[in-house]
């Protein structure tokens, strides 16, 4: 078995938006909201199945997968591997408009059904060391839970640092496999527990999948590699217009250029380089 990075958005959404098979989104969406009893999802619509990039450098059509489940309630799960500038206040907007567009203009509020946002993060949210947060609205004094239709749900990847023999809980496994399926070559015996995430582990087999899927993956794959080179490039300049600025306010202010080596780990030719060309303007 070969399995796919499920942090790209074709294997995100093929485990996830898929509307003939919805276990594992079933079992995910108990396992991140700690659901039980007659809380639990039992049954599943997907608003937005995905559909493919055509050509290398096209983002998927659809960027997260809503669904609503047997009793009203509404679910937003993303998948973010960056972290986008606003992200704290872009879900709170998601969440909070899907919950207001459930009724038109003098309905009774009464028909509102509770909405989750489910977000898997490729990068740190907030100071809690746990991988796994809740967020809720609660009284301050009191931490009683009134507002209860509204709630969200992070799962931070860099913070799992749990190995299979550890995983404990469903949110553990789940983890486990969207952070390291691609190192994996078998279904782990954990998986054979939750036919849910046991469906997740077969749909992520690219051995099954289509030549149209593999090249979807593909493309969105170069794509990812393409904005990652893009982001480092502006990065290294930042960087390196930061030190000219240090360079050109140190000489300013009577520095030696050995002294200006010293900080900016640049030699001595460099340095003098930059003075003339700087000089010259």
């Amino acid at each position: 078995m070969q399995f796919a990075d499920i942090k790209n958005d074709i294997a995100f959404r093929k485990i996830f938006g898929n509307e003939q098979k919805t276990a594992p989104l079933i079992s995910f969406l108990n396992a991140s909201l700690e659901l039980e009893g007659d809380k639990r999802v039992v049954g599943v619509a997907i608003a937005n199945p995905y559909q493919f990039p055509r050509i290398a450098g096209e983002k998927a059509t659809i960027l997260d997968v809503r669904a609503t489940d047997q009793s009203g309630r509404k679910f937003v799960v993303e998948m973010q591997v960056a972290d986008k500038k606003g992200f704290d206040k872009r879900v709170q907007y998601y969440i909070s408009r899907d919950y207001s567009m459930q009724i038109d203009k003098g309905e009774d509020y009464p028909l509102l059904h509770p909405a989750y946002f489910i977000g898997i993060l490729d990068f740190p949210f907030g100071n809690d060391p746990d991988y796994h947060t809740r967020h809720l609205i609660l009284n301050k004094a009191t931490n009683e839970h009134l507002l209860k239709d509204i709630q969200f749900s992070f799962i931070e990847l860099p913070k799992f640092t749990k190995e299979m023999n550890q995983l404990e809980t469903p949110i553990d496994k789940w983890t486990y496999f969207i952070k390291h399926s691609e190192e994996l070559n078998v279904i782990p015996d954990f998986a054979n527990e939750d036919e849910g995430l046991k469906v997740a582990f077969l749909e992520a087999d690219k051995y099954q999948w289509s030549k149209e899927e593999l090249k979807a993956y593909d493309n969105v794959s170069i794509k990812e590699q393409d904005e990652r080179g893009e982001r480092e490039i502006v990065a290294k300049k930042a960087k390196e217009e930061n030190t000219i600025e240090i360079i050109l306010e140190m000489e300013k202010e009577g520095f030696t250029i050995l002294q200006i080596t010293r900080v900016t780990k640049k030699n001595e030719e460099e340095i003098i380089q930059i003075l003339d060309i700087h000089k010259n303007k």
